[in-house]
């Protein structure tokens, strides 16, 4: 048995930040002496610390460079995979690694030139709690992994890696013998719909229960990895930065804390989630960049107006060193998020993904900053603007369109993808379940819409509008109307310079192309058909999948 479970939008109001940078008293001296066979302590193997937490859990942490080095849960042991250790990055190499006890808990502290890690255990827990404090880019961590040794959970999940993989494309996206596509950056789940990873065997599970992301990067509806499977063992991440479709520069500083919990097969204790988690007991430890939930703020909002009820929104606050955000309430709009570090951030509200509202606030420690209800303009909204036609709703996101729940855990080429060419009929009640979610150069350029105008709209000039969310090598629409009329080439807009659209990811930067038509290009039959063709242009690029390429919003013709 085996699985990872995400919570689903709207199972939670707001999002708090787990504590995460600024103590105070750090700890001193040897404060612990070796434990006994089964209570709480640690002691000295000679090339380890060894942590036992009296409940269950025994781990080690290597006195040289701070890699996990054993894991056992019960009396088994479950780490290592490919004779690798757990640890930042892929190591961090000769390290100060000190341990102390403080009363309940044992902390191991790690420091690798500007970095620092700690590993903490608490009496009784089956968990261990971690921090990593990357200060500045001198030190490349990205990722903390979790090696786990193979044959121990069975697991083909979509996020995961097959047992025996066909490469098919840059050496990390697979192809099992049934057509369907493995990787591991097929995560399936935004950061905000997840609260912890893992596996379980009905009597085991193991589980990252994952950070408050506060000094990630992407906001709350990016993916990156979460976890992989191959015949080698696994891997369980918490991802720190992670550069594949990034929109945001790396943020710098103390990021946790996430936890390594065990569980009798079992979810991980809601206790531990982020926005639920409490460490007080870590306040007085002198973890690098730590900061109290007194050192923090709130920000609360009565409500939302100019909402379009159909769509979830979310509320983000973001600026270059931290990131937060917290769902509005679909009764009126009310959102709280809590833990924040002081500062002034730009507060975004979001309709599904996309960006409707944006302003200023500013955080103080220990204070709630109020704003009065948000009133969206409802110029605000693509969708609030008449159309003749339209394909799919704006909301920042190809959800609705062909194939675009299954990109998010698979490869363009999975044989589970319905084909990627084929026209659409405006008013055929298909149009946006008919058009792809993706277009790429070298596989369904030139897509054709059909549609009717009636004699006034036809004597009329329009402008076309094509929403799209991101764009792999400069993919950008150009189109043709009736064979008559071409647009210009538009200019690319910022986008991220890797992959894309075959990892997983539509989450670029939202941009709308407009187009101007004039009356001339359209047909003066109103039995007729018009034909828009979408091509996509770009000089950059390889060829099929990975040709130029770019993910589709909505796409409509106004008024």
């Amino acid at each position: 048995m085996s699985g990872s479970t995400g919570r689903p939008l709207g199972r939670r109001t707001f999002v708090l930040g787990s504590a995460a940078a600024a103590g105070t008293a750090a700890l001193t001296g040897p404060l612990a002496t070796t434990a006994s066979a089964a209570g709480f302590g640690w002691s000295d193997d000679g090339s380890n610390y060894v942590v036992d937490t009296g409940a269950g859990l025994v781990f080690k942490v290597s006195k040289t460079n701070g890699d996990l080095t054993s894991l056992v849960y019960k009396g088994t042991e479950y780490q290592g995979y490919g004779g690798k250790n757990s640890h930042v990055e892929s190591g961090l190499g000769t390290s100060t690694v000190t341990i102390a006890r403080s009363g309940s808990t044992i902390l191991i502290s790690v420091t690798y030139g500007t970095l620092k890690h700690y590993y903490a255990a608490r009496s009784g827990e089956n968990n261990v709690y971690l921090w990593t404090n990357k200060a500045d880019s001198s030190v490349t961590a990205t990722r903390y992994i979790v090696r786990v040794k193979a044959g121990l959970f069975l697991n083909d999940e979509p996020d995961s890696y097959t047992y025996a993989p066909t490469v098919i494309e840059s050496a990390d996206v697979f192809e099992k013998s049934d057509g369907q596509t493995r990787a591991k950056h097929y995560s399936k789940l935004r950061v905000m719909d997840y609260d912890y990873i893992g596996w379980t065997t009905g009597s085991v599970g193991l589980w990252i229960v994952r950070s408050n992301h506060e000094k990630a990067s992407g906001g709350p509806f990016y993916r990156s990895l979460l976890r992989h499977q191959s015949a080698d063992g696994g891997g369980l991440y918490e991802i720190l930065y992670y550069g594949e479709n990034q929109t945001e520069s790396e943020r710098y500083g103390l990021q946790g804390p996430y936890v390594i919990a065990f569980t009798d097969g079992g979810a991980p204790s809601s206790s531990l989630y982020p926005g639920t988690l409490t460490t007080s007991w870590a306040d007085s430890l002198g973890i690098s960049g730590y900061v109290a939930a007194s050192g923090r703020g709130k920000v609360a909002g009565v409500g939302i107006s100019g909402r379009d009820t159909a769509y979830a929104y979310t509320v983000g606050l973001a600026n270059s060193a931290s990131q937060y955000w917290g769902s509005a309430r679909s009764s009126d709009g009310y959102f709280s998020i809590g833990s924040v570090l002081p500062g002034t951030y730009t507060l975004t509200v979001f309709k599904g993904e996309l960006a409707v509202y944006t302003t200023s606030v500013s955080v103080t420690a220990g204070g709630t900053t109020t704003l009065n209800t948000i009133a969206i303009p409802s110029s605000n909204d693509p969708s609030n603007a008449t159309a003749i036609w339209r394909i799919n709703n704006w909301d920042g996101t190809p959800g609705g369109f062909k194939n675009a729940d299954l990109m998010t855990y698979a490869h363009p080429s999975d044989v589970r993808a319905a084909s990627w060419t084929g026209n659409v009929v405006v008013g055929s009640g298909t149009e946006t379940s008919a058009f792809p979610c993706y277009l790429w150069k070298d596989v369904n350029s030139g897509i054709i819409v059909y549609f009717k105008l009636t004699a006034a709209q036809a004597a009329a000039a329009h402008t076309l509008r094509i929403g799209v969310t991101t764009a792999y090598a400069n993919g950008r629409p150009q189109v043709v109307v009736n064979d008559t009329w071409t647009s210009a080439v538009p200019s690319p807009p910022t986008q991220p310079s890797t992959r894309s659209l075959t990892v997983g990811s539509y989450r670029g930067n939202n941009h709308t192309f407009t187009y101007s038509v004039p009356a001339s290009a359209w047909l003066t039959d109103t039995s007729a058909y018009n034909t828009l063709k979408i091509y996509v242009v770009s000089g950059s690029g390889t060829t099929s999948f990975l040709s130029a390429g770019t993910s589709i919003d909505a796409i409509d013709l106004l008024a």
